[in-house]
């Protein structure tokens, strides 16, 4: 079952070995924001809007949509599809 309850997020340091608890986010090393999917999924975040607020939290627009591609023997896999907002996670 999708995971699909609000969660509360976490910005961390950029993880040195590149990983992150589903909810966490940070700033890369490039300067692109990544995320971790409450449900596991990592999103990058260089094609979305980003505002860092005064608290340490950050606001992404437009959704965060984390999919795998359809190929000629799978269909189009949706893996997340959500909000994060002044760091708080929202499914749609």
């Amino acid at each position: 079952m999708p995971w699909t309850e609000p969660m509360q997020g976490h910005r961390v340091a950029w993880p040195a070995q590149g990983l992150m608890a589903p909810g966490d986010y940070a700033k890369g090393p490039d300067g692109a924001w990544y995320a971790m999917t409450p449900n596991g999924h990592l999103a990058n975040l260089v094609a979305h809007a980003i505002v860092e607020h005064e608290d340490g939290t950050i606001t992404v627009s437009p959704s965060i949509l984390v999919s795998v591609p359809a190929t000629d023997e799978l269909p189009h896999k949706e893996l997340w599809h959500g909000f994060l907002e002044r760091g708080f996670w929202r499914h749609c």
